[in-house]
């Protein structure tokens, strides 16, 4: 089986952000089967009809979510409590990946937003 682009980019991120990455893109996986994987601005990213829908991040003291939409994260911040967030990212721990639940609400969202006609 071939790498994809973002298991390269998984396979140069140091421990544990890889491992809590590798967690989060596997279960992206199965909520987005047959979605594009690529690399947009220098980060894995997953398209579906060539729109960005989930990409993700690693840094030094935190691994980040991006819903590819400053208007995906104040719809679900009931369910955010207690993460960092900006407009456009949410950060979590390097070693405590999001949940499934919370990973297909933000999916769900940001393709809703997609099917609405938001970029």
């Amino acid at each position: 089986m071939n790498a994809t682009p973002i298991d390269i980019y998984l396979d140069a991120v140091p421990e544990p952000q890889r491992s809590t990455l590798i967690v989060m893109a596997d279960r992206i996986r199965k909520i987005l089967p047959g979605a594009e994987e690529c690399i947009t601005y220098q980060l894995p990213t997953w398209k579906v009809d060539g729109h960005s829908i989930a990409g993700l991040g690693a840094w030094k003291n935190h691994c980040s979510y991006f819903p590819m939409s400053g208007s995906v994260l104040p719809v679900l911040a009931d369910q955010l409590e207690g993460y960092s967030m900006s407009k456009g990212a949410l950060r979590f721990a390097v070693d405590k990946p999001l949940s499934s639940a919370l990973i297909r609400a933000l999916i769900s969202t940001r393709r809703a937003e997609v099917a609405a006609g938001k970029r």
